[in-house]
């Protein structure tokens, strides 16, 4: 079988391996398409060499084909439809309360082992998730990241008739602009990259440039004053820390999507005077992925207009080099069987 390695200094490498048969409680996947998520383009400028053991097969966004099973899965059967929610809490302990999803020794299946930019994948079955039959697998392997939408807005407590301020316009936060408005929120995305602006309204949001109009004003006016209920902090960018506080209203709620790898400067006077609450939301839980599988399977939402290529596995390496060079784009998938 085709399999892709990161061999690290942004080098790609196509192997051939043998198929494995699954383990005890593993199923093997026959993986349809693969995403290129944001840290999978960390991972290829060299920002997480110390975490992947190098020669690695990465990759976490996915969708698939049980084309085995091991002994001990009887919840599954060969030919069923599936994704993965790459997370392995296997090591979880007591003192992470519950939280499994963000447990101290959690495995990060695609980043702390082997993934699924492969034709075949042995996964644990534990991580699966089952589709219906007609589930289009090309917009299944975009349920891995509306996870991380779909878990942000629920943090976040949303709810119909209030105003979301997403900072950030890239694959993250268009998702979690669709699912705010799912819920039934009023949503303005702020984005600088004018093609990301576009794409922003062409799928029906109010997107504007913090370069070109003032932020809190715009949303002082489009809420009779009442500035915005969540802000979903989703740029990563010290810009977007400093208008977050600002563009939040009383009591407002502001989750921090992006990860920042170093310390940054926060307001925290507004968190008083405004009655502020800060958020962290890492990852997903089980009912975020089957809140996901559902928004996917009623396809009501513009799935489709989020892929924006589909590559053969055999060209990662240009894949992530084109990345690199156009970072207008939305959602590249690899055809896992090419």
């Amino acid at each position: 079988m085709k399999a892709t390695q990161y061999e690290g200094n942004k080098t790609f490498s196509v192997v051939e391996k043998s198929q494995e048969d699954p383990k005890q409680g593993e199923v093997r996947i026959k993986v349809a398409y693969s995403g290129v998520c944001g840290t999978d383009v960390h991972i290829y400028h060299g920002m997480m060499d110390g975490r992947v053991d190098m020669p690695q097969t990465i990759g976490h966004e996915m969708s698939g084909t049980i084309d085995a099973i091991g002994t001990g899965v009887n919840d599954y059967a060969v030919g069923d439809k599936v994704v993965v929610r790459p997370l392995d809490d296997s090591k979880a302990k007591a003192s992470d309360k519950g939280f499994n999803h963000i447990c101290e020794e959690l495995n990060f299946i695609g980043i702390d082992s082997p993934g699924s930019m492969q034709q075949y994948w042995n996964v644990p079955a534990f991580t699966l998730h089952k589709l219906k039959e007609n589930t289009d697998l090309k917009l299944a392997a975009l349920i891995e990241p509306l996870s991380v939408a779909t878990h942000d807005v629920r943090l976040s407590e949303l709810v119909k008739g209030e105003t979301a301020v997403v900072l950030g316009g890239g694959p993250i936060g268009l998702l979690v602009a669709m699912v705010a408005k799912e819920v039934g929120a009023q949503v303005i995305i702020s984005e600088v990259n004018p093609t990301r602006i576009a794409k922003a309204k062409e799928l029906g949001f109010d997107a504007v440039s913090p370069l070109e109009v003032d932020l809190v004003e715009y949303v002082h006016g489009k809420t009779e004053g009442r500035k915005a209920d969540v802000v979903f902090e989703v740029a990563g960018v010290q810009p977007a820390l400093d208008v977050m506080t600002e563009v939040a209203g009383i009591r407002g709620r502001i989750v921090m999507v992006a990860i920042h790898g170093v310390k940054k400067e926060i307001d925290l006077f507004k968190f008083f005077w405004k009655e502020l609450k800060l958020i962290g939301a890492r990852v997903y839980e089980r009912e975020d992925y089957e809140k996901s599988i559902a928004l996917i399977t009623a396809n009501e939402l513009p799935f489709e207009d989020m892929i924006t290529d589909v590559q053969p596995l055999s060209n990662i390496q240009q894949v992530f080099e084109n990345i690199d060079k156009n970072p207008d784009g939305l959602k590249v998938l690899m055809d896992c069987q090419l």
